[in-house]
C-alpha cells in the first residue's frame, strides 16, 4: 500500500507530534508522537512496517495490536481525506 497526504495538505512536526492542515477546507488535526511515527513511516514504507517500529518502541504491545493501530490511523486519514492511498 503507497500512502501519501493530499496534495493540499500540508505536515509540520511539533514538540508533541505532528500537525496536519488541510488548506482546501481550513482544518487542522494533531498527531500525538505515536501517531506522527505511523505517519512517518507511512508516509515511506509500509503498514507491516509501521507496526514493526511500534512494537519496537513499545516491546510490550503486542504485534496484532500495533497493526491494528496502524489500520485504525490509516482509516483515520483517509475518512478526513487527508490522505491518498494506492496499490
Amino acid at each position: 500500500m503507497n500512502l501519501t497526504l493530499r496534495r493540499d495538505v500540508s505536515a509540520t512536526d511539533t514538540e508533541d507530534g505532528m500537525v496536519l492542515l488541510d488548506e482546501q477546507s481550513g482544518s487542522y488535526w494533531q498527531l500525538n508522537t505515536t501517531a506522527a511515527l505511523i505517519l512517518r513511516t507511512l508516509l515511506d514504507g509500509t503498514p507491516e512496517r509501521a507496526a514493526q517500529l511500534l512494537t519496537e518502541r513499545y516491546p510490550a504491545l503486542p504485534a496484532e495490536r500495533a497493526a491494528a493501530d496502524v489500520a485504525t490511523l490509516i482509516g483515520s486519514l483517509s475518512t478526513a481525506r487527508l490522505v491518498v492511498t494506492g496499490a
